[in-house]
C-alpha cells in the first residue's frame, strides 16, 4: 500500500515496484522500501492493539496491494515466554524465547512465504520453486496450495523425512537431491527459465524477508516498544536476521523506537559456519562452507546470498558470531524442553548452547534482556534425537 520502490542492497540502485524480480543487476537482493511517514498515519501503536493476531496487522509496511491477493494461514504473533526456568539455570532473569515452532507448518518459514507466495499471486506467477533445507519447502507448498499456485521443492536426499512428507501431502511435487542446499539451488536456477518458474529462493527474491521482518516488529510491541539488549539468532540463510534490522529501522523511521539497537549474534553449526568464519577473519563476505554438514538442517547453509548484509548488522550491532556442535544443540534441546516445556527444533537449541558460551566469555551479561529464538518445532527433526 506505501512501497514506493525497490533497491539494491549492495548499490543502492532503484528499483520499480509491483515488477516480478529475482536478484539486482549485480546479483544482490533487492530491498522494499515504503513512505514510512505516509504508513504512520494509519499505522499507529493504538490502532495495533485491535488488530488480527497474525504478522498482516502490519499492513501498511507489507508490499501486497489488493487485500484479495493475501494468502494467510494464520502465521506470526507467535509467543515470546518468559524463560524464568531455563534463565536460572545459567543465572539469568530477563531471559525469553520467541517460539516460532507455533507458525503454519512448524516454523518461522511460514512468515516469509505468506509475503512471497500473495506477491507472486498479486504478479500473476503460476508456478513457483524452491531449494530448500526442509522447512521453507514445507512453507512453501503450503502457501502456494493455498493460492493455487502449482510448487515444485528440492530438497537434498537426506533432508528430514517429515519436511520431505510434508511436501508432497501438500501438493508439491519434490524432487531430491544428492547434496546440499546450494546443489538444489543450482538444479533450480538451470531448470526455471525452460519450466517457467519463480524461484523463491533466500533472498533471490524480495518479498521473503518483508514476512520474515515482522518479527522484529513483534519483539517490539512484545516488549512494550523497547527492544531487548541481545537477541540470538540461529543463521543459514539469514533473512530472519536481515528482516528484523530492516524492522527496526522502519519502527525509528515511523517514531515508533529510538537509535537504540538490540547486539545481534549470529548462530551456526560447527559443521557449517561460513559467517562465524567470516566474522572472525574480518571477511566482508563469506564463502562457500567446504564439507557443511549438520545435524541442523536449517544451519546447513554452505554459502549465504545476503552474507555482506549479516557481517555489517553483527558488526555494527555490537554482537557478533557464534558456532555450537550438534553434540551441544541435541542435549541443550532437552534441557530447554524439561525447563520450558518447548520442543525446540535443533537450531533453536543452538541459540541456548551459544548463549552459555557467550555469558562464559563475557559478551552477554547475566543482568541483561535476552531474546533466543527457536525457529520450529522438534517434531520436523527426530532423526536428530535418535529416531531411525
Amino acid at each position: 500500500m506505501f512501497v514506493t520502490h525497490l533497491e539494491c542492497s549492495k548499490t543502492g540502485k532503484i528499483y520499480e515496484a509491483n515488477k516480478i524480480y529475482n536478484l539486482s543487476e549485480v546479483g544482490k537482493p533487492l530491498l522494499v522500501r515504503y513512505d514510512l511517514q505516509a504508513a504512520a498515519k494509519t499505522l499507529t501503536k493504538d490502532v495495533l492493539k485491535g488488530r488480527v493476531s497474525s504478522l498482516w496487522r502490519y499492513r501498511e509496511v507489507m508490499p501486497v496491494i489488493h487485500n484479495e491477493n493475501i494468502v494467510s494461514l494464520g502465521e506470526g504473533w507467535t509467543p515470546l515466554p518468559h524463560a524464568k526456568r531455563l534463565g536460572a539455570l545459567v543465572g539469568m532473569s530477563e531471559l525469553f524465547i520467541k517460539d516460532e515452532g507455533l507458525n503454519p507448518t512448524g516454523s518461522f518459514k511460514a512468515r516469509g512465504q505468506t509475503a512471497a507466495i500473495s506477491m507472486a499471486k498479486e504478479l500473476g506467477v503460476k508456478k513457483v520453486a524452491i531449494p530448500t533445507a526442509g522447512n521453507a519447502g514445507g512453507a512453501m507448498s503450503a502457501y502456494a496450495a493455498a493460492a493455487g499456485l502449482e510448487a515444485y521443492v528440492f530438497m537434498p536426499r537426506d533432508t528430514p523425512a517429515a519436511c520431505r512428507i510434508e511436501c508432497e501431502q501438500l501438493g508439491a511435487q519434490v524432487t531430491l537431491i544428492d547434496g546440499l542446499i546450494t546443489d538444489c539451488g543450482a538444479e533450480v536456477a538451470r531448470r526455471k527459465e525452460a519450466e517457467g518458474w519463480f524461484d523463491v529462493s533466500t533472498l533471490k527474491e524480495p518479498y521473503r524477508i518483508e514476512g520474515k521482518k515482522t518479527m522484529g516488529y513483534e519483539l517490539a510491541e512484545q516488549f512494550g516498544w523497547e527492544l531487548p539488549d541481545v537477541i540470538l539468532y540461529p543463521t543459514g540463510g539469514g533473512t530472519g536476521l536481515v528482516g528484523m534490522w530492516k524492522a527496526f529501522d522502519e519502527m525509528e523511521g515511523m517514531g515508533w523506537i529510538d537509535s537504540k539497537r538490540p547486539r545481534m549474534f549470529s548462530v551456526q553449526a560447527a559443521g557449517c559456519a561460513p559467517i562465524v568464519r567470516a566474522y572472525d577473519n574480518g571477511w566482508d563476505e563469506a564463502p562457500e562452507f567446504e564439507n557443511a554438514h549438520t545435524a541442523a538442517s536449517g544451519l546447513r547453509v554452505p554459502k549465504a546470498v545476503g552474507d555482506f548484509i549479516m557481517l555489517n548488522i553483527l558488526r555494527t550491532s555490537g554482537g557478533g558470531a557464534i558456532s555450537v556442535t550438534d553434540e551441544e544443540m541435541v542435549a541443550d534441546t532437552k534441557i530447554v524442553g524439561a525447563a520450558e516445556g518447548i520442543f525446540c527444533a535443533p537450531e533453536g537449541a543452538a541459540c541456548f548452547s551459544a548463549l552459555k558460551k557467550l555469558l562464559a566469555s563475557g559478551q552477554v551479561a547475566t543482568k541483561e534482556r535476552v531474546v533466543l529464538f527457536n525457529t520450529g518445532t522438534g517434531l520436523k527433526y527426530l532423526e536428530a534425537y535418535g529416531l531411525k
